[in-house]
């Protein structure tokens, strides 16, 4: 598929994203029915293999209420799709992976917006503490808000955003700090990413004294003591078995956590127009049902917490939630500058 074939795909995308409903119920796979296609599909799609990279392992919700449905539909599909799995950062962390991503090596990635800041850095302003006031907002604004940044992105990067799944809401687990106000943060080592983006947003939260180990030593950080506490969605906390060392989770919900769809240039060129029209409609046909398992996922996950003598959960009711947001929104309109924070005010002004 050439240039100008990516770029009218991409001007329907939005159109894409509004037939979600319709897929889901027609089970719609390609351009037509199977009925009216199966011959000229026979003949047109010759057989590719995509490669499928994450950082998530099997026990996220992402993974088996994500890319593994993406498999299992682009296969039954039947159009000469063939999906290889590398979930738990097999091909290497996100900053690793992204360049494959760019050569095509690997043809599709989900990654946050805080890591790919460091290859685009407008993107980051997607990840800022309290951009959006929910996953409603989120996506809202992918449907709605996101062409111009995604469009941007795309041109400096050779990779597109097709779409964005719901990983979790991110929010502080601790060992016995019960955080309820910003000040509560104050000289606590808690561990963020270490992206210029996350470790704004501990500024911007009150953490005084952020920690910055990298993912794969954070469970020996928190058993020492080198960091009290870390910022996730509560299904990664429990993937990654962070509670069995921390007892405290904080509902303050500061960041709506998404992994971004990401489809190299190089693996559309590589594609029928029936295949990667299939490939984008089944990604977008996987957003609602992947977020409803995440939304189950978390709380299944939290009533164990609240029954459990030995855990505290700090609900959201009990948490100065307008002194961290109107601080964190103060902080950002400082922080960013010209056409980010332009971006950042797009976003804030498209909440409800």
């Amino acid at each position: 598929m050439g240039t100008a074939a990516r770029s009218t795909r991409r001007g329907l995308m939005a159109a894409s994203v509004l037939a979600v409903t319709t897929l889901a119920v027609t089970g719609c796979s390609g351009g037509g029915s199977p009925e009216s296609t199966a011959d000229s599909s026979e003949s047109a799609n010759d057989p590719v293999t995509i490669t499928v990279a994450t950082s998530q392992n099997e026990q996220t919700p992402n993974y088996y209420c994500g890319v593994e449905l993406l498999k299992e539909r682009l296969e039954d599909a039947d159009v000469g799709i063939t999906v290889e799995l590398y979930p738990a950062s097999q091909l290497g962390p996100d900053a690793d992976r992204f360049p494959l991503v760019q050569a095509g090596d690997i043809d599709i990635d989900l990654q946050g917006a805080s890591a790919l800041s460091s290859t685009f850095e407008p993107i980051g302003v997607v990840d800022a503490a309290y951009a959006f006031d929910d996953v409603d907002h989120a996506f809202k604004w992918t449907d709605d808000g996101s062409e111009d940044l995604f469009s941007s992105f795309q041109e400096a990067t050779g990779v597109s955003i097709v779409d964005g799944w719901f990983f979790g809401n991110r929010t502080f687990t601790t060992k016995d700090v019960e955080v309820r106000s910003p000040e509560d943060l104050e000289g606590v080592p808690i561990r963020f990413p270490n992206s210029p983006a996350f470790l704004a947003n501990a500024e911007a939260l009150g953490v005084t004294n952020p920690v910055s180990v990298a993912v794969e030593e954070l469970y020996t950080a928190l058993q020492q003591g080198i960091a009290v506490g870390q910022e996730n969605p509560i299904v990664a906390t429990r993937s990654s078995s962070y509670d069995e060392v921390l007892n405290v989770a904080v509902l303050n919900n500061h960041n709506v956590g998404i992994h971004w769809i990401l489809v190299s240039d190089k693996t559309y060129e590589k594609m029928s127009d029936e295949q990667a029209t299939l490939l984008e409609e089944t990604i977008h046909e996987i957003r609602p049902e992947n977020r409803e398992c995440v939304d189950e996922a978390t709380e299944e996950i939290l009533d164990e917490y609240r029954a459990n003598n030995n855990f505290t959960v700090v609900e959201t009711e009990d948490i100065d939630m307008d002194a961290f947001i109107s601080d964190a929104e103060k902080y950002f309109e400082g922080y960013f500058s010209g056409e980010t924070l332009e971006a950042y005010k797009a976003i804030r002004e498209m909440a409800e």
